[in-house]
């Protein structure tokens, strides 16, 4: 038995991992996710399906290429604590698993085969300071090292600190709070690119909207969309 795993062994015994979605205790070779939850994830193959309802989300909003989630956010589920998790309480691991997980998804599918680079939605420093990190690069490292995709954290920029979107009933209050949010800091790194903006939860879709709004304006890009999880619509 090699060392490492002997420590990794030692501290699990007196700090063991649990599962984010269920609590039980992981295993040595189990990261995040308990083999058993991982295999119920309940993913969505909109990465195969056009004029999916994250695609929708955007009809007559704002141009993409395509869109796509990797499970829905569904009231109660335990699927639900992974994105709690990762936002609120530290568990930047999470990003990057699950990111790598949609990443495995994207590079089989035929429609994301010319993307270029990973851009995921800015935080503002502040909000970068207070959190330690940006839970959408964490996804987009996710996704980068499963496709070889490069991540550009340059070219769309936060300027505004905005209040959480969670308590924003309306999608016109929404929208609001995020229309001027964001600018282009470097969008000569974007020319003639296909851009796959990454999020993690998409809801009325106001910030993908503000943040593609802004992509748009480089000459030459195209842009899809990559969410972690999406709201169900009744």
């Amino acid at each position: 038995m090699k060392w490492s795993l002997i420590v990794r062994s030692f501290f699990g015994l007196l700090y063991p991992k649990l599962c984010e979605a269920c609590g039980t205790t992981l295993n040595t070779y189990e990261e995040v996710l308990c083999l058993r939850c991982l295999g119920r994830l309940p993913r969505t193959n909109f990465w195969n399906e056009p004029d999916n309802p994250v695609e929708q989300t955007f009809w007559g909003r704002v141009p993409i290429e395509h869109g796509c989630a990797l499970f829905p956010f569904v009231r109660g589920s335990r699927y639900r604590k992974l994105i709690h998790s990762l936002k609120y309480h530290g568990k930047w691991e999470v990003g990057i698993m699950l990111g790598g997980l949609l990443g495995q998804e994207l590079k089989k599918s035929p429609f994301y085969q010319t993307v270029d680079t990973i851009v995921p939605v800015p935080l503002h420093p502040k909000k970068l300071h207070m959190r330690g990190y940006n839970q959408c690069e964490q996804i987009a490292i996710g996704i980068a090292r499963v496709t070889g995709w490069a991540v550009n954290t340059t070219s769309l920029s936060r300027r505004i600190f905005t209040n959480t979107q969670t308590r924003r009933r309306s999608r016109i209050n929404r929208w609001e709070n995020v229309s001027e949010v964001f600018y282009l800091s470097d969008p000569d790194a974007l020319k003639n690119k296909h851009v796959l903006l990454v999020d993690d939860v998409l809801t009325s879709g106001s910030t993908l909207d503000a943040c593609a709004t802004q992509l748009q304006k480089v000459e030459g890009c195209k842009i899809s969309i990559a969410v972690l999880s999406y709201v169900r619509r009744n």
